[in-house]
């Protein structure tokens, strides 16, 4: 793990997988979690050859905990920062949940620099919550709801997502071990990454993918909703939207080989 000082001094925890690796996969994670999640995908991508860059996006994980800067803006500056220190060129960039929403961000405020494929992973985009002219995705007051609740009781908020995560039936153990990356980030980080996830706007963001785009839902997804990723694949053209008909938000485990083979394909194709 290496530390990578973004543009206003916040350090970003970098994880490298096999720097020699033949082509490089860039995963960002989503809210309230870090990198880990992405465990079961690098083990795949190392032992296939490639190289595997994972953040931890501020204020989770082990990167810094800053009041403030937790809007995509902010956060896709953080991802350019380490594009940027690491001569990163024609990669593929992976974004799940709101880690989507940044990677497009990412696409507008950088015209997809060094991106040559972008994967999108039950992205929240372009709006976690509904919006004039976007009515799909969670109510105001459900986010203000998961807010308040991120404010009073942070371990009620992690042990209640992480059993919202998934459609299929796991161990106690992988649902916990879920809450528990979401109890390693910082209470700051939880809270102003989900007011962004409540007030940030991806609409514009959609129109400035040009790369091989592919979508990758969970078909029994109650945190992102189908329609969110339907609306991506309208808005992104040539994308490619895939649905795992079984699996809910956590999509990366829920039906994990299904998962890892369709994502390998996206990969490879």
């Amino acid at each position: 793990m290496n530390l990578i000082t973004s543009n206003d001094g916040t350090k970003i925890a970098v994880y490298d997988f096999n720097p020699q690796g033949k082509q490089t996969i860039f995963l960002i994670h989503g809210w309230p979690l870090s990198h880990q999640i992405f465990e079961y995908q690098i083990n795949l991508l190392t032992d296939c050859g490639y190289r595997v860059v994972a953040v931890d996006l501020r204020g989770f994980g082990r990167s810094d905990t800053p009041v403030c800067g937790y809007s995509y803006a902010q956060m896709s500056a953080d991802i350019f920062q380490v594009v940027r220190h690491l001569c990163l060129n024609n990669f593929i960039m992976v974004g799940f949940s709101m880690g989507g929403a940044i990677a497009l961000r990412y696409m507008n405020c950088y015209n997809g620099f060094g991106v040559r494929k972008l994967i999108l992973l039950s992205a929240a985009a372009p709006c976690f919550a509904q919006h004039p002219g976007c009515p799909y995705g969670k109510t105001l007051q459900e986010v203000n709801d998961l807010i308040s609740l991120a404010e009073t009781d942070r371990p009620q908020l992690c042990q209640n997502f992480s059993k919202q995560l998934f459609a299929q039936q796991h161990s106690s153990a992988v649902v916990d071990w879920f809450m528990n990356i979401a109890l390693s980030a910082s209470g700051i980080g939880t809270i102003k990454s989900a007011v962004a996830l409540r007030d940030e706007d991806s609409r514009k963001d959609l129109s400035c993918v040009h790369v091989p785009t592919y979508i990758i839902h969970g078909g029994k997804d109650v945190i992102v909703s189908g329609e969110l990723a339907e609306l991506q694949h309208q808005s992104i053209p040539g994308s490619k939207l895939i649905t795992l008909p079984g699996s809910g938000h956590g999509i990366i485990y829920d039906q994990l080989e299904k998962f890892n083979k369709i994502f390998m394909e996206s990969v490879t194709d």
